[in-house]
């Protein structure tokens, strides 16, 4: 039995890291819109980081069925885009005064526990009752969070890609043994 031509990438929504961008998205379109002032053009752009960061990782999946150099490029743009999101979220923070929570802190390590094994429904309803420095340390560990999920997605598949070789060589190998039968 051959191997086949075009690999199925598998569902997005499966991806622990498509699932924490997803809750970034929900987190930051309600921060956008609930804590910074109308017509900041702040408000258009971490909504469009976090959709960015969601966005290419459906997209970036898609591609691997055809193209791992593909897939990852897009990968790292979700990657990208959360950075883009993380700093903004910090420059948040500094400009209002606002701590940011640091690694280890009881608040930290709560939230951190949360990202890690909380429901995403569940998350974004904390934050509806949470004030705007406390929402914008949560959305920072989430990014973190999605950030590493990403990159260690990113190595797996680089090392896939190693292991396995990518669609053109399938479609060599496809060739060849077509013209020898």
């Amino acid at each position: 039995m051959q191997e086949p031509l075009v690999k199925y990438s598998g569902d997005h929504k499966r991806l622990l890291c498509y699932q924490k961008c997803e809750v970034i998205y929900d987190i930051t379109y309600y921060f956008a819109h609930t804590f910074l002032q109308r017509g900041d053009r702040t408000i258009d752009q971490m909504v469009q980081a976090a959709r960015s960061g969601k966005q290419n990782i459906i997209e970036g999946n898609a591609d691997l069925a055809t193209s791992y150099e593909m897939g990852i490029k897009l990968l790292n743009v979700a990657k990208a885009s959360l950075k883009e999101l993380l700093a903004d979220y910090e420059d948040f923070l500094r400009v209002n005064g606002y701590s940011q929570w640091p690694v280890g802190s009881k608040e930290y390590e709560a939230m951190r526990q949360i990202s890690a094994h909380g429901d995403n429904n569940k998350i974004v309803e904390i934050v509806k009752s949470r004030p705007a420095n406390i929402v914008a340390n949560m959305a920072i560990i989430l990014i973190k969070h999605a950030d590493f999920l990403l990159f260690r997605y990113i190595e797996s598949l680089s090392e896939r890609f190693t292991r396995e070789g990518g669609f053109k060589e399938r479609m060599y190998h496809y060739r060849i043994r077509e013209r020898k039968s």
